[in-house]
Order: C-alpha cells, then structure tokens, then sequence
C-alpha cells in the first residue's frame, strides 16, 4: 500500500534572482514567479491530475505557488510549517560572496563538507529529519491517495535523498530543482520510490525565455537556498 507524493518547488523570487540565501525569510514570488505558477496550474489541470490534498509550506512563496495549483484542481490547501526550506539563521538575504567576507570560519568549514548549522540554524541532517519525518506523518493518514507537497528546493533534494536511500548531501546528489519543478514518488511504509524528477515542461513549452530560464539555482552556487 503506498501514496502518490508530487513534490512541487515554489516559483521564482526576486531573492532567487539576485543569487541571495533566503531560508525561513518570508519573500512572496515576483511577477515571473506568479506566472509560473499559473503555468503549472494550468498545466495540472490539462493533464486531469487531481489531488487528494494538498500541502504547502507556510512561507508565501510555496503558499502562493500551491493556491495557483488549489485553484485549478479545486482542492483546499494546507499550510504545514514542517515544509518550510532549511533555517540559515543569520545567513538569510546574503549572496555566497557576503557569507564568505562575513563568516569566513563558517564558509571555511561549509565548504569542506562540515554539516554545521547554517548561520546559526539547521544542518542538512536536521532538515532531512524534518521533512522525512512530516512526509512519514501525512502517508501514515493517507494511504493509497494521491497528494501535492509545495515546498522549497532544500525539502525537496532531502526527500528524494532518502527516498534513493543516498546518505550524503542531497544538494550534490540533486543538483538542479528548479522553480515550479515537479518530482514524483511513490511512498508507503516500507517504500519510497523515485518516478519522476525536477520535470518543468510546463515552462519549457512557453516561448518566454524569462519564465522557461530560471536563475542559477541552489546548487548552483554552493548551498545556496
């Protein structure tokens, strides 16, 4: 017995254009982000998926992305603060480069490989507990269902890590999720299974490059979120 689990990155920011960490930060999705999630909304609904339920992050960029998608399947959208993206504590709303001039020691050791807290807030391992552990709740309630997680790249790249059973950095075994991607899996008690990864032909297919090119994304640059 196992769910469908679609996991949907949010749409883009002015904070992912600019290249900065944003974490917890509450930063609403800009005018190409909104619109890439009309597209994939729409995209949802041509293609006659539906929704047992759907979840989102509580942070305004997944929240904006999966009403777009509510809206068009008609289903009501929960807010589950367990999908919020990796806390970065006071690293939130710098670029790579200010990190490294501020916290050199940090960035010293980030860059080594050390899981240490980001800018005072979560490892990695703390966000795959998180978000594995959230994940394990909603399919325990929900077998047999087909079910929209709206949440953030970090999220995500640790969802799939554990699901491929990979016990490093899901930012280096996952290095692109793009803005409004789509990733499917397979999960039950005993099962995860990957089908489907970082799938963006709904913005592949618009002749605008501006929605179709998303900016560098996390992994990118190093661990940037």
């Amino acid at each position: 017995m196992s769910s469908t689990i679609y996991l949907i990155r949010h749409g883009e920011t002015d904070w992912n254009l600019a290249g900065r960490w944003q974490g917890h930060a509450d930063i609403p999705l800009n005018e190409i982000g909104q619109r890439q999630a009309q597209l994939l909304a729409q995209r949802l609904q041509a293609e006659g998926v539906t929704f047992d339920a759907i979840y989102s992050s509580d942070l305004a960029r997944a929240y904006q992305t999966a009403w777009e998608v509510g809206a068009a399947v008609r289903v009501p959208v929960q807010l589950y603060p367990p999908l919020r993206e990796i806390d970065l504590g006071a690293w939130s709303g710098l670029r790579y480069d200010e990190i490294r001039e501020r916290f050199p020691i940090e960035a010293r050791l980030l860059e080594e490989g050390q899981d240490i807290p980001r800018g005072g807030g979560e490892t990695l391992s703390a966000l795959r507990k998180r978000v594995v552990e959230a994940l394990e709740g909603i399919i325990a309630h929900r077998d047999e269902e087909t079910i929209a997680l709206v949440t953030h790249g970090g999220c995500i790249r640790m969802l799939l890590a554990h699901a491929e059973g990979f016990p490093g950095d899901g930012f280096k075994r996952f290095p692109h999720i793009g803005n409004t991607s789509i990733s499917v899996m397979r999960c039950g008690r005993d099962m995860w299974e990957i089908l489907s990864i970082n799938d963006m032909r709904h913005l592949e297919a618009v002749a605008d490059p501006a929605l179709a090119s998303a900016p560098p994304d996390d992994a990118e640059q190093p661990a940037l979120w």
